[in-house]
Parts: structure tokens; sequence; C-alpha cells
């Protein structure tokens, strides 16, 4: 009796684990293309991004990235080949930059072009080239070793 008991109890703890694994899959939904960037430092990384919108360069930021997390910059599939990135350490003060100038400024912003950035209020900034291979998502980790010093104080 005690057996056919336990027996049922375990039938319909099963059946119940199955329903709810069941109902956790139908919840889970499909991974979705983006740009991510990763901060694998302990510091909070601000960072820009630019890209070219049809004939149209724009740049964008600051997106906050908080240590040791990654955050999406662009969500869903990527239509360019090759992005550009600027970031800064908001905490040590190292940058992750390169030679293709862009314009960026102080605040938040959405900047159209890249010719002129000074007359317009706006600081010519040096991005590095994402070549993303023409794939609909990709990723960049910011590590502290691939970050360039920060500029002496005056």
């Amino acid at each position: 009796m005690i057996k056919a008991a336990i027996k049922k109890i375990l039938a319909c703890s099963i059946a119940l684990s199955a329903v709810s694994i069941g109902a956790s899959l139908a919840t889970i939904t499909p991974a979705q293309a983006d740009f991510r960037i990763c901060n694998d430092t302990k510091s909070l990384v601000g960072a820009a991004l630019g890209y070219k919108n049809g004939e149209k360069w724009i740049s964008e930021g600051w997106f906050q990235v908080p240590p040791e997390t990654c955050s999406s910059l662009i969500e869903g599939d990527l239509d360019s080949r090759f992005y550009y990135i600027y970031a800064e350490d908001a905490d040590k003060g190292g940058q992750w930059r390169g030679d293709v100038f862009l314009c960026t400024n102080e605040r938040e912003f959405k900047i159209e072009g890249v010719q002129d950035c000074f007359p317009r209020g706006h600081i010519k900034t040096g991005f590095f080239e994402i070549d993303t291979e023409n794939r609909a998502n990709w990723m960049v980790r910011l590590t502290e070793q691939s970050q360039s010093s920060p500029a002496p104080q005056q």
C-alpha cells in the first residue's frame, strides 16, 4: 500500500515537473542579433559608436557599460559591415581609440556628419574600426590591456 502511494506521488511529481519545464521552454525567445560591447574591466566605461547610415555618417554616445558586463549598442540585425568605437574608462581615464575621426560631445549625443566638428560645437575624436564581415551580430570586448594610457593632465 505504501509503495503504491509513493509511486502515485512520484508519477504526479514527474508530471508536474514536465508541465513546468514545458511552460519554461515556451517563454524562451530566440537569440536576437545585435552589436554588443563587453566591458572586461573593473571600471565603468563610456562608449561612443560610429557607423554609416546610407550615405550619412552617424556618431552617437554615451553608452554606459558597467564593469564586467555587456551592453547592446544596436539591437537587431546589423546593417553595415563597418562600425567604429571610441570608449573611455570613467574611473582610471584610459581610452580605446583609433585613427578614424568622428564627432563626439561631452554630453549624450547623436551627430550626423563627420565634417567641421569644432565649428558645429563638437569634439573631433579618434575611433577604431570594427569589420563585422557582414555578420548579423558582433561583440567587442574592451580589456585593460587593450586601452591606451590617459593623456597627461595640464
